[in-house]
């Protein structure tokens, strides 16, 4: 069985990207494939900027917490990406659905590819499961894909560096 790839991964793909911004459209293909995406449209130079614009507006949709405001956004991203669903077996590894046109650039790809996830996210895990790491000085992306749906952190890193302070703080 295929399962839809539109899920958890294009969110997380999106964060991880959001996070640490591609420097190179080497970089971005390198991440993109490493991720699980088939590179089978055209690639060009301007998919690295547009990438980088694509993040600041995806950001927008993390940063916004009232519920009704973050499907506009989602909405609006939907609207401007994607297209109905297809079957395609594009790569013959199996059957799945594409949200996008064929033959489109990496960036409209991604575009496509995080509205749809980050969608699909958030109405099958919870509005609130998206959001900005809590520790202070961190701001990194986090798309909570935990059991509970109580993630605050960005990483157990985070998580611990916290946990640490809090409890000298009770000392």
């Amino acid at each position: 069985m295929h399962l839809n790839p539109y899920g958890e991964y294009a969110v997380t793909l999106a964060a991880d990207l959001a996070n640490r911004n591609p420097e190179t459209l080497a970089e971005l293909v390198e991440r993109c494939v490493d991720a699980g995406i088939i590179l089978d449209f055209p690639i060009a130079e301007k998919d690295l900027d547009e990438t980088l614009d694509l993040l600041i507006e995806w950001s927008k949709i993390v940063d916004v917490t009232e519920e009704a405001a973050r499907a506009e956004l989602v909405n609006v991203m939907l609207e401007q990406a994607s297209a109905y669903p297809r079957m395609t077996n594009h790569a013959n590894d199996g059957w799945h659905l594409h949200y996008r046109d064929p033959q489109q650039s990496l960036a409209e790809v991604l575009k496509a590819l995080f509205s749809v996830g980050t969608a699909l996210h958030l109405v099958g895990r919870g509005m609130h499961r998206l959001g900005r790491c809590t520790l202070d000085e961190c701001t990194n992306i986090y798309a909570d894909t935990s059991r509970n749906g109580n993630q605050r952190y960005c990483s157990p890193t985070c998580a611990n560096r916290d946990a640490v302070r809090r409890h000298r703080a009770r000392k």
